[in-house]
């Protein structure tokens, strides 16, 4: 296929494309603004090993040097993880970043832009944005993208710093399916369960990708979400989260922290409050994410 001009593709990606093997994009700002270090250095390689294992390629998408990016080697993976100086990029700062020749990493909304123009139709990450709890009325750019762009999200949910009633309710609105992998309860990043309803259920990757492909047909600009539960063992009962997440939003409003800035602050301040089990539940949803989606892209090529 053709690439547009101002895209990037990496010779694995760009190879694996041209021979119809399966690809997964996966999402960067959980490597640049999501997890500690060195730990998510070790999940960014993880996650591409995962995906490769189960027969499909990974394609991480960023910005590097300007150059935005479907698919990036080991050294631009691991300086896009150590640097400092990394920007948050969803779709309005695409053009920015790259006109100013910078380093970012690419949310859940600029990744799907970016898999979509690369010809790629499934990508993998931890938890979406979605409608902040609140009077604000803050709404993840997440959420107009899965409404206009054709990228099946494979995800544990949105955040659970969320509003998600207000979220599903969003979604619904803009008739975007809310899949559950193995479950009919809306996944809560950290928590399995949310008590809230799923649009429907999945039990193979099999029969995801035939939703998928009537999904596409009836509604080719619409987006999915593959919703997946934490794995047993390392998630976190719905009532922990919560309560540790009051003590870290009063710590956020304390220190004067806002706008893009207060996902990563909460995240990493929820970490120190529950010793590190956030963390551990990161990194496993993010692993199985992966897993997942490799086996669904597999299912998705076999047409």
């Amino acid at each position: 296929m053709a690439f547009p001009g101002w895209l990037r593709v990496s010779d694995p990606v760009r190879s694996a494309l041209a021979s119809g093997k399966p690809v997964v994009a996966l999402e960067s700002t959980v490597i640049t603004h999501g997890l500690p270090r060195p730990a998510n250095l070790e999940l960014a390689r993880r996650m591409e090993l995962e995906v490769l294992s189960h027969a499909a390629q990974p394609a991480t998408v960023a910005v590097v040097d300007g150059h935005i990016s479907l698919g990036l080697t080991s050294d631009e993976l691991e300086r896009l993880a150590l640097s400092d100086d990394v920007e948050k990029v969803s779709r309005r700062d695409l053009a920015t970043v790259s006109v100013g020749g910078g380093l970012g990493g690419t949310t859940v909304a600029a990744t799907m832009v970016v898999a979509h123009s690369g010809g790629v139709h499934l990508m993998a990450t931890g938890g979406i944005g979605g409608v902040h709890r609140g009077s604000a009325g803050d709404v993840s750019a997440d959420l107009p993208e899965l409404a206009q762009t054709s990228v099946a999200v494979v995800c544990s949910g949105a955040k659970s710093i969320l509003d998600l009633p207000r979220t599903l309710e969003w979604l619904e609105t803009a008739s975007v399916p809310v899949i559950g992998w193995e479950t009919d309860e809306f996944p809560s990043f950290f928590s399995k369960s949310s008590g809230l309803s799923t649009t429907c259920s999945v039990r193979s990757a099999e029969e995801a990708a035939e939703l998928l492909k009537v999904h596409w047909r009836i509604s080719p600009s619409r987006g999915a979400l593959i919703c997946v539960p934490c794995p047993e063992g390392a998630a976190i009962p719905a009532e922990e989260i919560e309560t540790a997440l009051a003590q870290a939003e009063a710590d956020a409003s304390a220190a004067g922290v806002a706008g893009k800035a207060i996902t990563p602050y909460i995240l990493s301040r929820l970490v120190e409050l529950t010793d590190g089990a956030t963390l551990r539940a990161n990194l496993a949803l993010l692993r199985n994410n992966a897993v997942i989606a490799a086996e669904l892209a597999v299912a998705l090529a076999r047409g």
